[in-house]
């Protein structure tokens, strides 16, 4: 009697069907994010920035980790999304929501144009490609002061309370609120986008771009479409800051921006969707205490930090943990 084995097709949707299904520790992480808006309100401010920058590392998360596309020039997209939502409001059109998806439109169609280059190249093509689309768009955008306010940054942002009863105020309690659930929104279809078959897809052409035809799955379509979905994404943090806060700056599309959040996710791990969440609460909070330690020497602390972290936990803070849980449940400890 012949012997039915396992189903070769059903096995990787059973992989994604348990990697979809949300675990205890997620759902503790989600609600302990709520808990400065009641625990810790004169941190609110800083806990907004942290929500921007998680939302930023997840954005060159996708690309990075998960398609191997990698970027220093990623604050493009970010300050799109923040001059969008700036200059849409400084000239009459204040409101929140439909402000962050004109921005974040407007960066992901800056993607999208940019994608057609992108999925040419690989390594240190790549990287020099992505740096000089950031330092154009940074020059570019000094050069308009007529429209974007040059060095002394854009003026005039002014942004309607939200649902028309929120305002943005000193508090930090809106503001907070409002980044943590763009955020999660956001989160949850790039969980959902990344435990699909395409995000199977995006992992193979991170190991091997030429192989992945051979299987079905178009390499450079993939990158155009991540690409583009990324730069959505960082669009969307950049506008959460300039409506958090009313001001816009050069320092925006810097290529110090881009270099932070890079730092963040190698902080946190690429590849694992919570890295770059957690990169972001670990940075800026210890950016935070050092710069109120020592303010003209912090970065030597946050260079301190980066080095051991890679030294001793190469995958991020969460590929150690993960390392470590592995070992524990092995019993080799």
């Amino acid at each position: 009697m012949a012997t039915v084995g396992p189903d070769p097709v059903a096995a990787p949707q059973r992989h994604l069907e348990a990697q979809t299904r949300w675990r205890p520790i997620e759902t503790a992480f989600w609600v302990a994010a709520a808990t400065p808006l009641l625990l810790l309100p004169s941190y609110l401010q800083l806990a907004s920035q942290v929500a921007v920058a998680a939302l930023f590392a997840l954005s060159l998360d996708l690309i990075l980790g998960y398609a191997g596309i990698v970027s220093l020039g990623h604050a493009a997209f970010f300050g799109v999304g923040a001059y969008g939502a700036g200059i849409i409001s400084k000239y009459g059109w204040g409101e929140p929501l439909s402000g962050l998806l004109i921005a974040a439109s407007l960066a992901g169609a800056t993607g999208y144009a940019a994608s057609f280059v992108i999925a040419r190249f690989r390594h240190l093509a790549l990287i020099m490609i992505t740096l000089g689309m950031g330092l154009l768009l940074h020059e570019a955008a000094n050069s308009a002061s007529w429209l974007t306010g040059g060095a002394d940054g854009l003026q005039g942002v002014r942004i309607w309370p939200l649902f028309g009863a929120f305002k943005f105020d000193l508090y930090g309690y809106t503001a907070y609120t409002y980044s943590l659930v763009v955020l999660f929104l956001l989160f949850l279809v790039a969980r959902r986008l990344v435990h699909s078959p395409f995000g199977l897809s995006l992992r193979g052409i991170r190991e091997n771009p030429l192989r992945m035809p051979a299987v079905g799955a178009p390499s450079r379509a993939h990158i155009r479409k991540i690409y583009t979905i990324s730069a959505v994404a960082a669009g969307a943090a950049g506008a959460l800051l300039a409506q958090t806060t009313s001001t816009v700056s050069l320092e925006v599309l810097s290529f110090q921006r881009s270099a932070d959040v890079l730092v963040i996710l190698i902080l946190g791990g690429a590849g694992r969707l919570y890295g770059g969440v957690l990169g972001a609460i670990v940075y800026l909070v210890a950016r935070d205490q050092f710069s109120g330690i020592n303010p003209q020497y912090w970065y030597f602390w946050i260079g301190m930090l980066l080095v051991l972290v890679v030294t001793f936990l190469p995958n991020g803070i969460l590929g150690g943990f993960a390392q470590l849980t592995a070992s524990w449940r092995r019993g080799s400890w």
